[in-house]
C-alpha cells in the first residue's frame, strides 16, 4: 500500500483531521465531506488502510484521554466536559461501548448489574462464563466443582446479579471457542487492573513475557508485585492471555486455574504458532491497545 501516494495522502489527512479537537467528534458524513468524499467510499478507504473505522478511531481517542483524566482524580463532570462530550451520560456510553462498564462499576462492587451465567464445555475442558449482550465478563475454569466456580464468580462482584445465561452470553462464548467472529471483552476490574489486562491483550500469540516486562509497558517499573496481583484478578482466562505471563527465571510460576490448563494453554498456542514454538521477551514488548478491552487477540 505504501506505493501508492494519493492514498497514503489521503489517509494522513483523515488522521489528521480526526486528531484535531474541531473534528474530534463529527459524524462520518461530516468528515467525508470535508476530504471530498461520499461517505460510503471515506469509510472504506479508511478502513482499510487504518485497520479500523473512523468511529472507532474517534472513539479511541476520546478514550485515551478519558482514562488518564480520570485515572489523575478529576470528576466525571469534568472529564465529560473537557472531552468534548455532552455530560456523564455520553461519558458512561463511551466506557460501555469499550469496556461494558461505568468508571464506577468495580469499586461499587457491581452494583445494579445483572450478569448473565452458565457453564460451557471449552476446549480445555467445562468453563463458566459471565456477561451479556455487551460483552464477556467472566469465563473461568471449573476446577472444584460448579456451585465452588459460580460463588468464586460471585465473589468478584458481590452486589451483581448473576441469572441464567441466555442468547446473548451464548453467541460472545461460542464465537470465543470457535475463534471465529468478534468476541467483546467487558471486563469489571480497578483501572490499574483494567491497564494490565489491556496489556496482556497486546501480547501476541506464541510469545510469553514476564512480570517486570508487564510492569515496564504500563509504565510502572517498580509495580512488579502490584502487576503480579492484577494478572492473578484476570477474570476473563484464556482470553485475556495471564498464562502468557512467566517468572523472571523463565519458570511457569503460578496459575489461577491450576498449571495443568497453563501448560495446556501455551502448548496449544505454540502449535499454532509459524514455528511450532513458544517465543519469550523479557524486554517491555507490549503496551496498551488503542482500543481498550475489544477482543482482537483471541
Amino acid at each position: 500500500m505504501s506505493s501508492d501516494p494519493y492514498h497514503y495522502r489521503l489517509i494522513a489527512r483523515a488522521i489528521a483531521l480526526i486528531e484535531s479537537e474541531e473534528c474530534r467528534h463529527l459524524p462520518l458524513e461530516a468528515l467525508a465531506d470535508r476530504l471530498g468524499l461520499s461517505a460510503a467510499h471515506f469509510q472504506r478507504v479508511f478502513t482499510a488502510w487504518a485497520g479500523v473505522s473512523p468511529k472507532r478511531f474517534q472513539q479511541a481517542l476520546v478514550l485515551g484521554e478519558v482514562r488518564g483524566r480520570l485515572r489523575a482524580g478529576e470528576s466525571l463532570e469534568a472529564v465529560a466536559q473537557g472531552a468534548g462530550l455532552s455530560g456523564t451520560g455520553r461519558l458512561h456510553d463511551l466506557f460501555l461501548h469499550w469496556e461494558a462498564m461505568s468508571p464506577g462499576a468495580h469499586a461499587s462492587g457491581g452494583a445494579g448489574l445483572e450478569l448473565e451465567h452458565a457453564f460451557f464445555q471449552g476446549p480445555l475442558g467445562e468453563m463458566l462464563a459471565a456477561g451479556g449482550a455487551r460483552g464477556l465478563s467472566g469465563l473461568v475454569f471449573v476446577t472444584e466443582g460448579r456451585d465452588e466456580a459460580l460463588a468464586g464468580m460471585q465473589a468478584r462482584w458481590p452486589r451483581a446479579r448473576l441469572v441464567p445465561g441466555g442468547e446473548a452470553l451464548r453467541k460472545w462464548v461460542e464465537a470465543a471457542f470457535a475463534r471465529r467472529g468478534e468476541v467483546v471483552l467487558a471486563p469489571l476490574g480497578a483501572p490499574f487492573q483494567v491497564q494490565v489486562w489491556e496489556a496482556l491483550l497486546a501480547l501476541p500469540e506464541g510469545v510469553t513475557t514476564t512480570y517486570g516486562a508487564l510492569a515496564e509497558a504500563v509504565g510502572r517499573p517498580r509495580a512488579a508485585r502490584a502487576v503480579g496481583q492484577a494478572v492473578g484478578a484476570n477474570p476473563i482466562a484464556w482470553l485475556i492471555p495471564c498464562h502468557r505471563v512467566l517468572r523472571g527465571t523463565g519458570a511457569l510460576g503460578g496459575y489461577r486455574w491450576g498449571l495443568t490448563a497453563k501448560r495446556r494453554l501455551l502448548a496449544l498456542e505454540a502449535a499454532r504458532a509459524s514455528d511450532g514454538t513458544l517465543r519469550h521477551t523479557s524486554a517491555p514488548c507490549v503496551a496498551p491497545p488503542s482500543q481498550g478491552g475489544r477482543g482482537d487477540a483471541i
